[in-house]
């Protein structure tokens, strides 16, 4: 019986339900056989080399299957659970490693979630810091024939489109003559590209806010800046918060006064608007400005003009930022960008 039992060609020893542990798939082969150009990844998939160091490829994603030659995204903090797969561990599935959250208007993502603040970008949650990327291609303004470019809402589409404005009376010379008309009046055929402002360089008192520009008569590209001054940093403007209000979304102060810089001072008094400030976990920043010119006179008679921020409308909200933040365009608040010229 003792035979029997243990012979080879028992039944019972042919439909064992154990498995042999080490035989394993071999994923990695080599030499590496690699494409000439590596794969296109979609929006926010990381392109990373193969678990067997030979070639490029698009990361796997939360639940997806992987094992030692497709890597899990680790830019979003993933990694391959094999846990299911015992006792081979060959084969896993990519799950969240623990790490920290991201907290994004108001709303919180878990560490490697993705998400689209709004239809421009995909966004990615990574160990508490966001990382994004545009959905919207850049595409250039019409040919130097087209003098009033610009770019339009399109119903139904997220990305704006380039579009030409043509004069009621129409061109005064035909297509073909656009060549002489550029080189005999190249100035009036430039198209003007400018950035937005950039940021405030302070929070309170007088800072510097930059943007390039081709408006001049040259139409080349120079790098303008603007005095800003969000908030005087000498008043506490907390203390104007009506009784049972925690934010004071626009601070102004009494009487009109002359701006000074270096000794001189402006021609004209101003009674600027300033944001104001929250007592609670809120933020007050510019959604609505313009740029004015102010001129200045010295002692010495010399005078000069400088551009400044004009705050016209403050918006008050959770969506707290420093100075020159990276996701600055991110933010839009009842479809007016934050800074409007």
């Amino acid at each position: 019986i003792w035979r029997l039992w243990c012979s080879p060609a028992s039944p019972q020893s042919v439909t064992s339900p154990f498995v042999d542990p080490y035989n394993r798939t071999q994923y990695c082969k080599w030499p590496c056989e690699c494409p000439e150009t590596p794969p296109k990844c979609p929006p926010g998939v990381s392109l990373l080399m193969d678990g067997c160091d030979c070639c490029k490829t698009c990361a796997q994603q939360v639940g997806e299957v992987c094992n030692e030659a497709d890597m899990c995204d680790y830019h979003k903090g993933l990694y391959c659970d094999y846990s299911s797969d015992k006792p081979r561990y060959e084969k896993g599935v990519c799950a969240y490693m623990s790490g920290s959250g991201c907290e994004h208007n108001g709303v919180i993502y878990r560490n490697g979630e993705s998400f689209q603040p709004n239809c421009k970008y995909q966004c990615v949650c990574v160990n508490g810091a966001i990382g994004c990327v545009g959905l919207c291609t850049e595409s250039q303004p019409p040919r130097v024939w087209c003098q009033t470019p610009r770019r339009i809402k399109v119903r139904g589409q997220c990305c704006e489109q380039w579009i030409c404005d043509e004069p009621r009376r129409g061109r005064k010379t035909a297509l073909r003559h656009a060549v002489e008309a550029e080189t005999t009046n190249w100035h009036k055929n430039c198209i003007t590209q400018t950035t937005s402002w950039s940021p405030c360089s302070k929070t309170c008192g007088r800072g510097l806010s930059m943007r390039i520009s081709n408006a001049n008569e040259r139409c080349e590209l120079f790098k303008e800046s603007r005095l800003c001054n969000l908030r005087p940093c000498e008043v506490d403007i907390t203390k104007h918060i009506k009784p049972g209000k925690k934010c004071l979304n626009i601070y102004r102060e009494d009487q009109p006064t002359n701006l000074t810089i270096s000794g001189c001072t402006s021609k004209k008094a101003y009674r600027p608007k300033y944001c104001g400030v929250c007592t609670d976990e809120r933020c007050c920043i510019p959604y609505k400005s313009k740029t004015i010119d102010v001129e200045f006179e010295c002692p010495n008679g010399a005078g000069f003009t400088w551009k400044m921020l004009w705050v016209q409308a403050c918006f008050c909200n959770l969506s707290c930022r420093s100075p020159n933040d990276i996701f600055a365009d991110l933010e839009n608040y009842y479809g007016y960008p934050e800074v409007m010229n």
